[in-house]
Parts: C-alpha cells; structure tokens; sequence
C-alpha cells in the first residue's frame, strides 16, 4: 500500500493560499471557489468583487530574486489561466456574462506551512493581464 506523503513545498503553498484568501476576504472579496481544475491547468482563488468575478493565480517566493512572484506569471500561464477561467465560466450556468478580471497575488517573505505570524508582504495586481474571455471560449471549443 502506498501513501502520499505532502512535501514541505506543497504545505508551504497550501498556506500561502490560505493567506491570500484570507488577505483578500479582509479586502471585502467573497470566496467562490479554491483551486479549481481544468484539463488546462488550475486557477488558485475564484473570488466575487463587486459583482465581479476575480481569478487570482497566488505566487509565492521567500525572496524576490529572480524578480519575485509576480514576474513568475508567464504569457504560457496566462494564457492556460484563461482558458481554466473560461472553462469554469461555461461549466457555471449563468456566469458567461459576468465582468471578469484576471489578478495576481505575490507573497514574499519568511513563513512556513506551521507559522500564522511571519514577515509577509503581499503585492496585489489588480487586472494583471486581460483579455476578452469570449475569444477564449473559441479558443476552449477549438481545443476540444
């Protein structure tokens, strides 16, 4: 029999998401949904802004070499974040119309899976890239 064991990197990114959201719960944002999955890949937060949906991609880096989170987005990412965004959209009746936005959350700083306290800062990028999700919904048909 065989047991998976999470890694420390796989708590310390649970916790880091755990965080965010409760960063952005703080900033009047309503939690809709965590890591949902597609074939494409994954966004980590779905939240409600307004009557807004935000898909937030939650990037983590101890230290900001390298650029830091934020600049660990690619155009690849951003492009299969999109059609995850598109994919939860037409699986969520009633959401095709819905105002989007695509944001980033960096987190920098000391802290591990156990610890609440720690010196963090989070970089919020609101509207971090954008683009029209209809054109991703052609995109998600064409890649079936």
């Amino acid at each position: 029999m065989h047991f998976r064991r999470c890694s420390n990197s796989q708590e310390i990114v649970k916790a880091q998401e755990s965080r965010a959201a409760n960063f952005l719960r703080a900033k009047g944002l309503k939690l809709l949904c965590r890591n949902y999955h597609s074939r494409f890949d994954e966004i980590d937060l779905i939240l409600s802004d307004s009557g807004t949906l935000v898909f937030i991609e939650v990037r983590y880096r101890a230290n900001g070499l390298f650029g830091g989170a934020v600049a660990s987005v690619t155009v690849a990412k951003q492009r299969r974040i999109r059609l995850t965004a598109a994919h939860y959209l037409q699986t969520h009746n009633g959401l095709q119309h819905c105002p989007c936005r695509f944001d980033v959350l960096g987190l920098s700083g000391e802290a591990d899976a156990n610890s609440q306290t720690g010196a963090q800062c989070f970089d919020w990028i609101k509207n971090a890239f954008s683009k029209n999700l209809h054109t991703y919904f052609e995109d998600l048909i064409g890649a079936s």
